[in-house]
């Protein structure tokens, strides 16, 4: 394996790290409003749920490109 491509995987497991814990912090900030009631007008609880969605496809992306570059080195 090429240093190139260890400082790549060192740099995307590192960004998937930072995503992981931001999908960690926006579900909690997802439950505190949930427990506000009607989320069916609840503006704060919709935006989070689409923010987690967008994270979750960052994560997949992300995961996509560690598993290339694994395949790769091998």
């Amino acid at each position: 394996m090429d240093s190139i491509t260890k400082q790549k995987l060192e740099m995307w497991r590192k960004k998937e790290s930072e995503l992981q814990e931001k999908l960690s912090k926006t579900m909690l900030e997802k439950g505190i409003e949930a427990a506000k009631g009607d989320l069916s007008e609840n503006a704060g609880y919709q935006l989070l749920t689409e923010d987690a969605e967008t994270i979750r496809v960052q994560l997949a992306n992300l995961r996509k490109i560690i598993q290339d570059l694994e395949k790769g080195m091998k």
